[in-house]
């Protein structure tokens, strides 16, 4: 029988998370991203949707040229892609494109039209999970926008923790802001958002996926509107 071996590398970089995450648990967003800089140095990146650009404002910050990865699923609205281009002309960070192996009209071609509407799941994966995965491989931790009154199942979500299906450090350094935390930093600093967050979506994902949100509902109600899934797999 074959036994697995351990790696202690990952082992240490799990221990070091695991510590992280329970002594930085009250520090502020620009302390932990001040660990996370010193901590990894290069081998750090924040991810964003392009919502909005207050994690990378934030680590641009404490890690000036900082690494800012980007899904560009093929499906996204042109305000998310405007808002990337805006990013990166005016803040002092490094925007990373990523791109699934597949166009939208490959896949189209392989696994029929509108596989969002048939198999989000599948699409997920294809788009953006698998292309998340290799565009990380080279840095050992990275940073969300994750906060806790997101939704239910963003409730636990720690400010420092450890990514499993990644092997990875994941810090979320807003995870314990409200909204209007985040209302208050980017008006402070006058950080870029979507626009179409000042049109009803309060959450933006693929076009295809995404709807406005109505009264009463959480942050994330208008993604995969009408199903059960409610995360992309990026976050699970």
């Amino acid at each position: 029988m074959t036994t697995i071996q351990a790696d202690p590398a990952t082992d240490d970089l799990k221990a070091l998370a695991e510590q992280a995450g329970r002594d930085l648990e009250d520090a502020s967003a620009p302390e932990i991203l001040q660990w996370a800089a010193k901590t990894f140095g290069k081998r750090f990146c924040v991810t964003s949707s392009m919502e909005d650009a207050v994690v990378a404002h934030l680590a641009s910050r404490a890690m000036p040229g900082v690494d800012v990865v980007f899904l560009d699923t093929g499906y996204h609205f042109p305000e998310t892609i405007g808002t990337r281009d805006a990013v990166e002309a005016v803040m002092d960070v490094n925007v990373i494109t990523l791109t699934p192996r597949q166009t939208v009209a490959e896949q189209d071609a392989e696994y029929g039209p509108k596989l969002h509407d048939r198999n989000p799941d599948l699409c997920c994966a294809l788009r953006k999970v698998k292309p998340l995965e290799e565009g990380l491989a080279k840095y050992d931790a990275w940073a969300t926008g994750l906060r806790r009154d997101e939704s239910p199942t963003r409730a636990n979500t720690p400010v420092v923790g450890w990514d499993e299906k990644r092997q990875k450090v994941k810090i979320s350094p807003i995870a314990r802001w409200t909204q209007d935390d985040v209302d208050a930093y980017v008006a402070e600093h006058g950080v870029l958002t979507n626009p179409l967050l000042m049109d009803g979506y309060t959450s933006v994902g693929c076009a295809p996926c995404t709807r406005r949100v109505l009264e009463g509902e959480d942050a994330r109600a208008g993604r995969w509107a009408g199903r059960a899934k409610t995360e992309c797999g990026l976050h699970e």
